[in-house]
């Protein structure tokens, strides 16, 4: 967890500065430690936090780097993940749960990048298969 954090503080400070290579280069590390760490966490709710965090810090970055398209790709990849998680048997009932919370906020995340920079083909999709599974009577629910 305090390698994930400090690598997300170094991204932070490189993406305050400008500097957005050397930003993009730790936000990719942060993820990679956050999905390699995302079952093996021993709080489900910071495991799922942090896969989430370094997902919208990259498609911030992406945003910045005028590049909407990776943007909604992340957006997209992150709310997948945690509708996975959430019918996933074989995982622990907090990550499940843990994913059934934050999918609340990737939802919205989702539905803010469309209203704010129109459709992509994945968020379309995604949205659309999202409102027809079971699965979408759960935003909302804490």
């Amino acid at each position: 967890m305090e390698h994930w954090k400090r690598t997300i503080e170094r991204a932070n400070r490189f993406f305050m500065q400008g500097e957005l290579v050397d930003a993009r280069e730790a936000y990719l590390q942060a993820l990679a430690l956050a999905q390699v760490l995302f079952e093996r966490w021993a709080d489900a709710d910071e495991a799922v936090a942090a896969c989430v965090i370094s997902h919208h810090n990259l498609a911030d970055l992406h945003l910045r780097l005028n590049q909407p398209e990776e943007s909604a790709e992340y957006l997209c990849a992150i709310h997948q993940r945690l509708l996975q998680t959430m019918q996933d048997p074989r995982l622990s009932p907090a990550l499940r749960e843990a994913a059934l919370r934050q999918s609340s906020k990737t939802y919205v995340e989702l539905l803010n990048f469309i209203s704010e920079h129109g459709e992509y083909p994945r968020p379309h999709r995604l949205l659309h298969i999202d409102t027809a599974s079971p699965a979408s009577h759960h935003h909302g629910v804490h």
